[in-house]
């Protein structure tokens, strides 16, 4: 278990990580919906999170949805890197019911986002375009090179969670285990 804290005017944060864990989370982010994401995120990485932050939800989830991203993104980079004996590269495409969103990714150690998921709105009090923001923040911490793409879907709650899981299971799948790729790279470095 790894762990790092964050302390800003605007938000006090602290992650626990365990890279090969169970899925098991203890998440309280002060932002409902981003919790519900996290726990489904954490469960299909199977990457044990005990995630705590205190934001200016006050003012709006803005602060808070992308300091998490931050941290989480940071915390995970010093987890995988050097990347060795692990597949480096994963995808999944996560089905919701009529929603269905495909995530591609690299642990490349080169931060990269498309994000081509159309939500607008809310769900429930949560802002849709915070989504995009916690990716990008998470995205660049952690230097994966990621895309993110909404196929096909409707509702909005159904998109989001299934960029969340596809996020996850390309993750879990990126970070298997191969011994014999050693260093997965023909630089001899990521």
């Amino acid at each position: 278990m790894i762990t790092k804290s964050r302390k800003t005017k605007e938000t006090d944060i602290t992650i626990l990580l365990s890279l090969n864990g169970e899925g098991k989370s203890k998440i309280n982010t002060g932002v409902g919906f981003l919790d519900h994401m996290l726990e489904s995120f954490s469960k299909h990485s199977l990457i044990d999170l005990d995630i705590s932050c205190k934001g200016d939800t006050h003012i709006d989830d803005h602060h808070s949805v992308e300091d998490v991203g931050i941290v989480l993104g940071s915390l995970l980079a010093e987890a995988i890197y050097p990347v060795k004996n692990m597949e480096r590269f994963g995808s999944a495409n996560i089905v919701m019911d009529e929603a269905c969103v495909s995530c591609d990714l690299d642990l490349s150690n080169r931060p990269y986002l498309v994000y081509e998921v159309s939500v607008t709105g809310k769900v429930g009090q949560f802002d849709t375009e915070l989504v995009e923001e916690f990716f990008r923040a998470f995205v660049l911490n952690a230097r994966i090179s990621t895309h993110i793409v909404a196929l096909r879907g409707k509702n909005k709650h159904h998109i989001i969670e299934a960029a969340f899981k596809s996020l996850a299971v390309a993750l879990r799948r990126a970070m298997q285990t191969n011994e014999r790729v050693g260093i997965p790279s023909t630089k001899d470095m990521l």
